[in-house]
């Protein structure tokens, strides 16, 4: 089974290395990797390089993360997709148990595994389980999710028409809120997959999108809802969260596994 993995690149040389090494040192037989980069002006390309043959190079000039993942997607031929950014990392095996577990049930549209934060040392820190995703849970915050972890068929992927251009911040939960609404069907695995790095220069660190996230999130909700948020859904939000952990009761102790 052919996975095909894309790195979005941008002056993230500090931690390129790592992510690449952890995606090639997998010893997958069939890995296909390409690595996007839009025009860094730190030593990112030259480490890219560096790897020849091993990666596919997308060095073309985009319109932000997701129009880059698009790009670098457009090149892929695996039957199963992953993208994981550029100060992220696999961990060992994890293609191999993705394969596994798409072979194991092949009526899997995504299958979303576990995994660790860890800062800009590598050094791990707290566990992340992703839960169950409906659209109604992930816009009233009742949904943890794991890009790093989540690998998706190339089916569900093209039928939805990939990443959303307009979206800065949170690319990765609305192709999975779109792959949900289209009626995808999702897979959960116990497995460590991958690690999450966060540090303060990182997005989700740093918080400087803040404003861009909230319309981001907002167009999301309006598209699962229909209507505007009103000062009522703080309780639905509750109500989102309880369910999370009802549904799935041993949730909490998985994630301090």
């Amino acid at each position: 089974m052919k996975i095909s993995v894309v790195t979005i690149s941008f002056n993230q040389g500090e931690y390129l290395r790592a992510c690449i090494d952890s995606v090639l040192n997998q010893n997958y037989p069939d890995l296909e990797y390409i690595v996007v980069d839009p025009g860094s002006k730190d030593d990112s390309r030259a480490i890219i390089d560096s790897y020849g043959d091993r990666i596919i190079r997308v060095y073309e000039k985009d319109d932000g993360p997701s129009d880059g993942l698009n790009k670098g997607f457009a090149h892929a031929a695996g039957e199963v997709l992953a993208f994981i950014n550029a100060d992220d990392e696999l961990l060992p095996n994890s293609l191999q148990r993705m394969a596994d577990e798409f072979k194991r049930q092949p009526d899997a549209d995504l299958v979303m595994g576990c995994g660790y934060f860890s800062d800009e040392k590598g050094k791990r820190g707290k566990r992340i389980l992703p839960s169950r995703l409906t659209p109604w849970l992930y816009v009233n915050g009742g949904v943890t999710l794991f890009q790093q972890g989540t690998f998706f068929r190339q089916g569900i992927f093209r039928k939805i028409g990939g990443f959303k251009k307009t979206n800065r911040t949170s690319w990765d939960a609305e192709l999975f809120l779109d792959m949900a609404l289209a009626g995808a069907k999702f897979v959960r695995i116990e497995d460590d997959i991958a690690l999450f790095r966060m540090y303060p220069g990182s997005i989700t660190g740093s918080g400087r999108l803040q404003k861009l996230y909230e319309a981001d999130n907002l167009r999301m909700f309006k598209a699962v809802m229909g209507r505007e948020p009103r000062p009522a859904d703080r309780l639905l939000n509750k109500v989102a969260r309880a369910m999370k952990f009802a549904a799935d009761p041993g949730y909490a102790l998985r994630r301090m596994r």
